[in-house]
């Protein structure tokens, strides 16, 4: 050890703490928590800001505005802590736009345009499908995160899981949309293929400074495009700013560390973990909003996405 430089000693170390599988799953947790926390806010964050549920270019605005904060912010913070935010190596500054585009301003706009036309429950158990898409894009294009049975297994007992949550009656219905159910699952590969594209820059980038310009220039995008499709967004109240503040500090929090968990690990490890994110959604939004938890279609769910992330590691133990 003594015979590396303070750098190489530091990206050591980080190495080490990220791919710790303690760490890995309760970053992983964590971060699936806080976007679950994302479900109630952004609901609330709707009313306050007085968002109708059909105002898509609204909801851009709104959208645009919490993703750009929060890559300025990442920067802000990278910068204090005295990584270069400035300097790139050749195409990186393209890389992270089209990471932008596509992870932040495209998938969002695919996601919105599709909840409006399904219902929320179909939509969630739809946006799923991107754990698929991700196990799926590793099999091919990683030698060391090739799909097996335990870890198909794993993604299945998830994918049940968020159908479990979501079972109600008046809302669950057979057949397929291509501008509602369609667009939610186009929204899913383009998150699978970005996070997967994201973790090959990651590689030659430091993960919170590459997150911050991502945030930031997809962010960016989302607002000026709800502009010029006429959403506006006008602040009420203090109470209105505090609520967008959480989501901007919510995922500059997830978002960076999700990047530093996937640098360091197979995306087939982490993936599984979004399982936990609707399910969460779902108990802090009927927490939050006065609904009952008391329900056993919660705790199954929780058991069947937990038993699902434990196969798909179990694989991964087994490996290494």
């Amino acid at each position: 050890m003594s015979n590396l430089s303070s750098g190489e000693f530091f990206l050591e170390k980080h190495t080490y703490f990220f791919s710790d599988k303690k760490v890995v799953f309760f970053i992983a947790t964590l971060c699936c928590l806080l976007w679950g926390s994302a479900y109630p806010a952004i609901k609330n964050g709707y009313e306050l800001f007085h968002i109708a549920d059909n105002d898509i270019p609204g909801k851009l605005v709104f959208a645009g505005y919490r993703f750009a904060f929060a890559g300025l912010l990442l920067l802000a913070l990278a910068a204090l802590s005295g990584r270069s935010i400035g300097r790139f190596q050749r195409g990186q500054l393209v890389q992270l736009s089209i990471l932008g585009i596509f992870q932040t301003s495209l998938q969002y706009v695919f996601f919105y345009i599709g909840l409006a036309y399904t219902t929320g429950v179909k939509g969630s158990i739809m946006n799923a499908t991107s754990t698929f898409f991700s196990v799926l894009l590793a099999h091919y294009l990683y030698q060391n995160d090739k799909l097996n049975i335990n870890k198909l297994t794993g993604c299945i007992l998830g994918f049940v899981g968020v159908m479990v949550v979501n079972i109600n009656s008046n809302e669950m219905s057979i057949g397929f949309t291509l501008l509602g159910d369609g667009f939610v699952v186009i929204a899913a590969f383009i998150l699978s293929a970005s996070t997967i594209y994201g973790k090959r820059i990651s590689q030659t980038m430091d993960p919170t400074v590459m997150t911050g310009y991502q945030l930031a220039i997809g962010g960016s995008i989302l607002t000026i495009s709800g502009y010029c499709t006429g959403g506006t967004l006008i602040i009420p109240d203090l109470k209105a700013v505090l609520m967008l503040g959480y989501l901007i500090l919510l995922s500059s929090v997830a978002f960076s560390l999700w990047s530093q968990l996937l640098k360091y690990n197979r995306v087939g490890m982490v993936a599984p973990f979004n399982f936990l994110i609707p399910v969460s959604g779902t108990l802090l939004s009927a927490l939050f909003l006065n609904e009952s938890i008391l329900e056993w279609k919660y705790f199954f769910a929780l058991v069947l996405v937990c038993s699902g992330i434990w196969l798909v590691n179990r694989v991964v133990k087994s490996d290494r």
